[in-house]
């Protein structure tokens, strides 16, 4: 049976940018559309030119893409030609070969907002869509409140939408803009604007998060016949979000009906690529990301109950609805004081440990954890320490450097501007095949700005670790968590770190101590310690 093609729309460059506390530098945009291209998405639309100076910066530095390069404007204004609105002719002069317009399509926003005549909006949009297409470009028409304008006035929203069918659209877009309408409703009106002779094929979606629905309002229109789903990588986007793609597009190729009934142009090599990318755009934001997304986050896989654990070694489908690897993500069985020899073993062997049933090591194991559970630490967020312990325990621990010694200093001064500063500086010693080493480092970073005491310790002790050096100079820290596990004078400080590497790997190590410092040195050197293994580097 021959797939119906579905095609997908990235907005994260455009309507991602409206999430709150988000910026895009022209770099960043270049990378992130690079990304999307690697994935295979169908269209990505890269701002609005003359908007603001980066966009317009970013339309002359945008890379060569497979997918289709999108500019966004806005329709016509009243009282002029589509050929003399500069508005418009800005959007054209970006040189995409597609160009996507939103305009009014409820009639409450175009008298309120716009304060023109219906009649005017209609003819707005039509010029605007033919003038597009009289260029030679790719026009589509993204039909802002539509559903709401549906519920208010079907014959005027419908009429929009004809307007701009009828002058060549190739795609018109409906846009809950309020992220308002649920899935139900999305799904009805949706096949009630086909049923008026517009093809489905011609037909795209554009929702909002508002409801927690964005996903589902997605899917339903596709059930009833729209072609093109429009999203944003991570559900970046104005409020609650947009449409996620990186729940979308899995659900697409891995779900029934939509995997046996559609195609896209997302391969199941670049859907591997999909938790890389995720973490990629989070990591240029500078911020976590979610442990419990769909497909790509931390917590996806993660089987913490004895119960599970024990079915997942039996078979992976009983508490997995996809295999991991398919999204480019993995297995985690986090140990914690509940856990049980099921889970131990499922663990061990993730990481390439093999360890006989009712081995007396698996009890060593477990009675370290809940000893070391007692005394603060945390295994089911720190499975890289967790993987260490059990090292340890079954005398299959590297030792590939000895710390002698660490110094860590906190300076407050005033600088030459007469502002009180902060500096941190640590000097780190090791011992590596029988020859000491020291490293200094100090916080502050190429802004001038001072980034803490466990910086500069991380920068010390990443500086110079001789024939380990290569494979630690892409470890960055992405994360870093802190908790006072007791109160009072026997207060006990965790800290929990997160260290990613150029590919994309994640993983998570903890330290205890009463002291905050002294906790953070020993999750970076279980950091440091679990990277080399994973690596293969061999004891000097």
């Amino acid at each position: 049976m021959t797939k119906e093609r579905l095609y997908l729309y990235d907005t994260t460059l455009r309507d991602g940018q409206q999430t709150q506390g988000v910026q895009f530098s022209v770099a960043d945009k270049v990378q992130i559309a690079q990304a999307l291209d690697t994935l295979g998405l169908d269209y990505i639309e890269g701002g609005w030119p003359g908007a603001n100076p980066t966009d317009s910066d970013f339309f002359d530095a945008r890379p060569e893409t497979r997918a289709t390069f999108t500019a966004f404007g806005m329709t016509k204004r009243a009282g002029r030609s589509a050929e003399n609105d500069e508005v418009l002719a800005g959007v054209l002069n970006a040189g995409t070969p597609a160009v996507c317009l939103v305009g009014k399509t409820h009639d409450f926003h175009v008298t309120t907002a716009l304060g023109i005549t219906l009649a005017e909006n209609v003819e707005n949009i039509r010029a605007s869509v033919a003038h597009l297409v009289a260029k030679g470009r790719e026009a589509l028409f993204d039909a802002e409140h539509f559903f709401d304008g549906w519920k208010a006035n079907p014959a005027y929203a419908m009429e929009c939408l004809n307007a701009a069918h009828e002058a060549g659209a190739r795609w018109i877009v409906l846009c809950d803009t309020n992220g308002g309408t649920l899935p139900a409703d999305i799904g009805r009106i949706t096949a009630e604007v086909i049923a008026t002779g517009i093809p489905g094929s011609r037909i795209g979606i554009h929702t909002h998060d508002d409801t927690g629905n964005a996903v589902a309002g997605s899917l339903a229109a596709v059930d009833a016949g729209a072609r093109q789903i429009q999203g944003t990588l991570n559900g970046l986007g104005e409020r609650c979000g947009n449409a996620n793609l990186t729940s979308l597009i899995p659900t697409l190729l891995l779900k029934e009906p939509y995997a046996s009934r559609y195609e896209t142009g997302i391969t199941p090599e670049a859907l591997r690529g999909m938790t890389k990318a995720s973490r990629l755009l989070d990591d240029i934001l500078n911020r976590v990301p979610l442990r419990s997304a769909p497909y790509v986050g931390a917590s996806a896989f993660a089987h913490k109950a004895g119960l599970h654990a024990s079915a997942i070694l039996k078979d992976p489908t009983t508490y997995e609805h996809v295999d991991p690897a398919l999204v480019g993500n993995g297995r985690v069985i986090p140990m914690s004081n509940q856990a049980g020899q099921s889970n131990l073993r499922m663990r061990l062997a993730s990481a390439g440990i093999e360890v006989a049933d009712k081995d007396p090591a698996l009890a060593r194991i477990l009675d370290a954890i809940k000893t070391r559970e007692d005394q603060g630490y945390a295994y089911d967020g720190a499975q890289a320490s967790f993987e260490l312990l059990a090292r340890r325990e079954l005398g299959l621990l590297p030792q590939f450097f000895e710390v002698k010694r660490y110094r860590v200093t906190v300076e407050r001064r005033k600088n030459k501007y007469n502002r009180m500063v902060t500096l941190s500086e640590a000097v780190v010693v090791v011992k590596i095949a029988g020859e000491k080493m020291l490293s200094v480092s100090e916080s502050m970073d190429e802004t001038g700005a001072d980034r803490g005491p466990v910086n500069a310790l991380s920068k010390a002790l990443a500086k110079d670790l001789g024939p380990y050096q290569a494979h630690i100079d892409d470890m960055k820290l992405v994360d870093f968590k802190v908790r006072i596990t007791q109160g009072g004078t026997e207060a006990m400080t965790r800290v929990i770190i997160d260290s990613e590497d150029a590919d994309g790997h994640r993983w998570s190590t903890v330290g205890v101590s009463p002291n905050i410092v002294d906790a953070s040195f020993e999750a970076l050197l279980d950091a440091i310690t679990w990277k080399l293994i994973r690596d293969g580097a061999k004891p000097a």
